[in-house]
């Protein structure tokens, strides 16, 4: 009986597990409003606390702590000085300089990420409009067509439209050459070795051209979980790590 009535109250997408956290954890999580820092290694408190409910696996946790961290009422939230939360919402560790940072760089991509998402589909929608349009006028009846053919052939004056091409090549003849982006030389990364692989230990993690810094929160063999200094958590190979 239990068996089939689970299925139905599971949780189906990493919004529903947010709403679940948040009915679970209201000090800790919220919907709407003003959100509050979570406190480093709230992964692994999570799992603790959660490991008998079957509503639960550490996949749709992780899942749902990035999705939260990387929201951009939680990016926003994560400024120098305030304090991180636990489950039950008791102060801890405050947010550094360094963390603050990054939350807000990321805040910044992401909300340009959005607008070129945003401008992408409004020029999608206007090419749509201008396709449709395309196709009425071709529909139109034939007869319209005709007073136009009574009309004097337009004779194009071919000196001006000559000197169109020599005009623009003279200018693209004096314009100054563009001067080659400075190529800033990356510091070598040391990859980190097995003594380094404990949970606290400060790393960094190369996700896209720049290395990040991270905390490790937990080793399971060879792969590694880390939480980000905006609070995101990532699971990722050792071989992707390297020291802090």
């Amino acid at each position: 009986m239990t068996s089939q009535v689970e299925p139905q109250v599971k949780p189906h997408n990493v919004k529903e597990i947010v709403a679940l956290l948040t009915e679970q954890f209201p000090l800790c999580f919220s919907q709407s409003g003003e959100a509050k820092p979570l406190k480093i290694g709230i992964f692994q408190d999570l799992v603790e606390r959660l490991k008998d409910n079957p509503l639960f696996s550490k996949t749709q946790l992780r899942q749902a702590l990035r999705v939260y961290t990387s929201s951009w009422r939680y990016l926003d939230a994560v400024k120098a000085g305030v304090a991180r939360i636990d489950l039950e919402g008791v102060a801890g560790d405050l947010v550094d300089e360094q963390q603050a940072e990054h939350a807000a760089k990321t805040l910044v991509e992401s909300k340009a990420k959005a607008a070129e998402v945003r401008k992408a589909k409004a020029l999608e929608h206007k090419a749509r409009q201008q396709q449709l349009k395309a196709q009425a006028d071709a529909s139109q009846p034939a007869s319209t067509d005709v007073a136009k053919t009574d009309k004097p052939a337009y004779k194009k004056n071919a000196p001006r439209t000559a000197a169109k091409p020599a005009k623009s090549s003279t200018l693209k003849e004096n314009r100054p050459a563009k001067s080659a982006t400075p190529v800033v030389a990356e510091k070598a990364l040391q990859a980190v070795t097995t003594v380094d692989l404990v949970v606290g230990a400060k790393v960094l993690i190369k996700l896209g051209q720049n290395p990040m810094p991270a905390t490790i929160v937990e080793v399971v063999k060879q792969d590694v979980v880390v939480q980000l200094a905006s609070g995101m958590v990532v699971k990722t190979h050792s071989g992707s790590l390297y020291q802090a």
